[in-house]
């Protein structure tokens, strides 16, 4: 790809996994070895979370959740090198590993007017741009158009040592149930994604095998990304 295509085109690499399967951890080296930049997905259904959670809305109330985000401002910011979300202007990054988010953050993530309007927004933020999105349906649902995909994966004995080693008590297995079983964008391998194990890769080796991967693609060119926003959710898109 030479300098001129770099400046307009699309490329995203696709990272997805269960819960401490080690893809945020990865994708975030990935996008600094190749120069890209890197955005968790998690974090933004984290930050809706939160925000449902200051105004007192029921998280286990479809009906009430969907009404809250769709009364919600979503944007997407970046610090130079990351992106991060900010909902009503309110950046809540602070907030996003704390244990009330993450014993919300599931059902949250299974409402479908939330899916809706989150997947559009990083698909419109990814326009023209070079990023390593990671989450649970990237490859799958939100950039199924892209070739460059990837399905972090850990046995799930692993995953909960991993959690319990960042002082965190969410049940892996309970989180996985949620997140294969939603009726929207499950969790799942995308069709073309190449699986790591990462239970027995440290975080430079999973990274040089995604690397070999990509180079074996060529990761030349761009992939297009049709509109999947209706006008009503347009101006959630972008800030930058």
């Amino acid at each position: 790809m030479n300098k001129a295509d770099t400046l307009t085109s699309t490329v995203v690499i696709a990272i997805d996994g269960p819960a401490a399967s080690g893809k945020s951890t990865v994708a975030r080296a990935l996008a600094a070895r190749l120069g890209y930049r890197f955005l968790n997905s998690g974090d933004l259904y984290r930050a809706i979370t939160w925000n449902c959670l200051s105004q007192d809305v029921d998280c286990r109330d479809t009906g009430a959740v969907a009404s809250a985000v769709g009364n919600s401002h979503v944007e997407i910011g970046c610090n130079g090198t990351d992106y991060y979300p900010i909902v009503d202007g309110a950046d809540s990054r602070a907030h996003l590993r704390e244990q009330v988010v993450n014993a919300n953050v599931s059902p949250v993530s299974a409402v479908p007017a939330v899916r809706y309007i989150l997947s559009a927004a990083i698909r419109a933020h990814a326009q023209s741009r070079q990023t390593v999105v990671e989450g649970r349906d990237i490859g799958s649902a939100v950039f199924p158009e892209t070739p460059y995909k990837f399905y972090i994966d850990a046995p799930v004995q692993v995953r909960q040592r991993r959690r319990r080693n960042q002082g965190q008590t969410e049940e892996i297995a309970q989180r996985d149930l949620i997140d294969s079983t939603r009726s929207t964008d499950p969790l799942t391998i995308a069709p073309g994604a190449t699986v790591i194990d990462s239970s027995t890769l440290d975080v430079a080796g999973v990274v040089n095998a995604m690397l070999e991967k990509l180079r074996e693609q060529g990761l030349v060119g761009g992939i297009g990304i049709p509109p999947m926003m209706s006008e009503s959710h347009r101006q959630d898109a972008d800030t930058v």
